[in-house]
């Protein structure tokens, strides 16, 4: 096949099974770049593990921290003429790359919300492991079945309350416009809660404590974004906000039966994912931020964010907030990086978008997710898509 990107508002139907092999080793070549974390747990758990921020917790946690890894994702295989998700690519190319330096990963793909993948997991964690030191929950799925109850619930993306009148940008068009978004519903709500919330991180947790799988001082991860009041209305005052409050809930129960140093929410700072595309709002509000935190040298994607985080917020009794989260999205929302991007809001249009913002390095970024626009592959070539050659 010739595999070229196939871009539907804020999805890509294709990945580039090379092109996310080559995107997999920058983002290693960068942590070693870094030099190595000695103090890293050495057996690591990431559910998410296929893309963003929770690929860059595995790249970091093996080749900074030489740790063993366990991945979990939800993923779609290639055939002889489809491509599979990016995720897949990714997967394939970590253990590519991880087997080269004498680890060994392993990587599940299903349903992380599932009991069985959880019974699955717990298994190959005793015969791999023993034990874990730590895991990262990094999961951003749109839909979660219930493993109790058999409930499937989706979440919603919406203000609570009333509707909200909000500038936003279409990143195929580049055009910025004002859009209303209504209020969601108390039955919407509750059920994006019941996705993004904290309640399958703590099952995970209890699961797995309760097999006994769990190491001495094991501390567990889960990632969340705060963002700016340009975001508020539509994210963390909305539904997305009620469903990230629930992690902090989450995140106190866990330490209440663990130890005090045991969960943490860490909140990072926008980047472009799947997941982010998809929230109205946040990628006009994110070519404006790559544009002042490039021009301020602040600008940081998911493995660089991650990098950070390990090396400098992993040590017992790091500096929390007053809820108790790590914080990552310090350089996001210091007052200097803040002032511009406001000053620039109400000035931006269609018309001023190139001067204000950096829509070329949204859409740049966006593609790089599926291995697209990326210097050295030949997206000329004629390619097997159920190939990753290592």
């Amino acid at each position: 096949m010739i595999i070229e990107p196939r871009v539907r508002g804020f999805i890509c139907t294709t990945a580039h099974p090379v092109g996310c092999l080559r995107n997999v080793r920058d983002q290693i070549a960068y942590v070693r770049g870094q030099g190595p974390i000695p103090e890293c747990p050495k057996r690591v758990a990431v559910l998410g593990c296929s893309t963003g921020y929770g690929l860059a917790s595995r790249i970091v946690a093996t080749f900074a921290g030489g740790a063993e890894t366990i991945g979990v994702s939800l993923e779609r295989e290639p055939t002889a003429n489809r491509t599979g998700s990016a995720g897949w690519y990714n997967n394939r190319a970590f253990e590519i790359e991880a087997e080269k330096i004498g680890r060994s990963p392993l990587t599940l793909e299903g349903d992380a919300f599932s009991d069985e993948m959880k019974k699955t997991f717990i298994d190959r964690v005793r015969e791999k492991f023993g034990q874990l030191d730590m895991l990262v929950y990094s999961m951003a799925a749109p839909v979660r079945t219930d493993p109790q109850t058999g409930q499937t619930y989706r979440s919603a993306i919406k203000p609570l309350g009333a509707p909200v009148e909000i500038k936003t940008l279409n990143t195929e068009t580049g055009e910025v416009f004002e859009t209303t978004i209504a209020p969601a519903s108390e039955e919407e709500a509750a059920a994006t809660v019941a996705v993004m919330g904290g309640e399958d991180w703590k099952r995970w947790i209890d699961q797995l404590a309760d097999a006994g799988v769990l190491a001495p001082g094991f501390r567990t991860l889960n990632y969340t974004y705060i963002g700016s009041e340009l975001t508020w209305p539509i994210y963390w005052n909305g539904t997305l906000g009620r469903a990230k409050a629930d992690l902090d809930r989450k995140a106190e129960e866990i330490r209440g039966r663990l130890g005090q140093d045991a969960a943490r929410v860490v909140a990072l700072k926008a980047v472009v994912t799947q997941a982010s595309s998809a929230i109205p709002v946040v990628p006009l509000y994110g070519t404006v931020l790559f544009k002042v935190m490039k021009q301020l040298g602040l600008h940081e994607g998911c493995i660089e964010q991650i990098d950070r985080l390990f090396r400098t917020r992993l040590g017992k009794h790091a500096e929390v907030d007053d809820a108790q989260r790590l914080r990552l999205d310090d350089w996001e929302l210091s007052p200097k990086v803040q002032a511009e991007v406001l000053r620039r809001w109400p000035l931006l249009s269609t018309e001023t978008l190139g001067e204000l913002a950096d829509l070329a390095e949204y859409r740049s970024q966006f593609l790089r997710l599926f291995g697209f626009g990326i210097d050295g592959v030949d997206y000329a070539q004629d390619i097997d898509p159920r190939v990753v050659p290592g």
